[in-house]
């Protein structure tokens, strides 16, 4: 049986009962899941249904019953990402989850989460961060402030807002510090750590978590901020049936001069003056197939390109997604100065524009 929540009502509950209830949610989705005896989904109860009920007579002591909405939408077993991203686009804003018997065994709160991906996830935090010397000298990148909170709880809130619950983070400098960091759950996460002993590269570390030999891993360096929607690209991970999907950022290359097209000998064919050249270029994030994965050498050095490259080779499928929005890679301090100021900027939220 479900613990006790607040939404949650006994469908014979008076309408007066269920106005109060709605009272004290104020601040919270003021929607109620009413129950019968066996504890299934009756139906669902927000103030607009009790005013519609009033307005034709219903009176406070009837049962809310006589009032609630029962052509409700609910998650069901086998229901995913998809089922979830139709109830958001409806404006629904408590999705009841019930089990093949309608019997109620969860709320999904879009106020808390905006999906659930069926993923495990690994952020990267192990590297030194030379580049943004001295501020890392004694604090490792992964935790610099930007906005007033560690880069990387901005990744583990949008893990945990993607509904990802699977969250390992991989380190090896000044470990014991982001040791301590996760010492408590994070976002209502309890974040996993596997420390590297060696430096295993960009990828390296995926091989010392254990994965099951179905399902996808989502891998991504801790020290980005990106709105990407992570429910996008999972989705078209799942179309495209990729075993490797790669966050892809536009990028232009300018040329400041004219550009030669010429032949196998030493002709000229054409003069390009000043020509811009677009490229997708990595981003650092990534969803793996676990039988990729699995090809990883326990505790061996790898790159992620080349994990990349030997799909390929192997004849495995490899897909991009291109990230529209917002993504920095925290590398140096032009790129430390800018995301603060982003940030400063934006209140320390990052829009999800997938979602509006």
């Amino acid at each position: 049986m479900m613990v006790s929540d607040p939404h949650i009502i006994p469908a014979d509950m008076s309408i007066k009962d269920a106005l109060g209830r709605l009272n004290n949610l104020s601040g919270a989705v003021m929607t109620l899941v009413a129950t019968d005896s066996a504890h299934n989904v009756a139906g669902t109860v927000t103030d607009g249904d009790i005013r519609r009920g009033l307005i034709v007579g219903a009176p406070l002591g009837a049962p809310v019953s006589a009032v609630m909405n029962r052509r409700f939408h609910a998650l069901h077993p086998g229901d995913g990402p998809e089922e979830i991203a139709a109830a958001r686009d409806r404006g629904i804003t408590l999705l009841p989850e019930v089990d093949g018997s309608g019997r109620l065994i969860g709320l999904f709160d879009f106020t808390k989460h905006d999906t659930r991906l069926p993923l495990k996830a690994i952020l990267m935090a192990g590297g030194k961060g030379e580049r943004l010397r001295p501020l890392t000298l004694t604090t490792p990148k992964p935790l610099l402030p930007v906005g007033g909170r560690p880069i990387i709880d901005y990744n583990v809130e949008k893990l945990a807002r993607a509904g990802i619950e699977d969250v390992t983070v991989s380190v090896r400098y000044l470990a014991d510090r982001i040791k301590a960091h996760f010492s408590e759950p994070c976002f209502g996460i309890n974040v996993k750590i596997v420390e590297e002993a060696d430096p295993l590269g960009t990828i390296g570390a995926a091989s010392l978590v254990e994965h099951t030999p179905e399902g996808d891993t989502l891998v991504m360096n801790s020290d980005l901020l990106t709105d990407l929607s992570l429910e996008e690209m999972y989705l078209r991970h799942h179309r495209e049936k990729a075993d490797v999907t790669i966050a892809a950022i536009p990028y232009t290359v300018s040329v400041p001069y004219a550009i030669l097209a010429t032949d196998d000998g030493n002709r000229v064919t054409a003069l390009e003056e000043k020509p811009t050249y677009s490229y997708f270029a990595n981003a650092g994030i990534y969803i793996f197939s676990n039988r990729l994965l699995a090809t990883l050498t326990p505790g061996a050095r790898c790159d992620a390109p080349e994990l990349v490259e030997r799909a390929i080779a192997l004849g495995w499928k490899a897909v991009y997604h291109p990230i529209a929005g917002t993504w920095i890679d925290i590398g140096t301090p032009a790129d430390y100065r800018h995301a603060c100021e982003l940030m400063d900027f934006a209140g320390n939220r990052l829009s999800h524009p997938s979602h509006h």
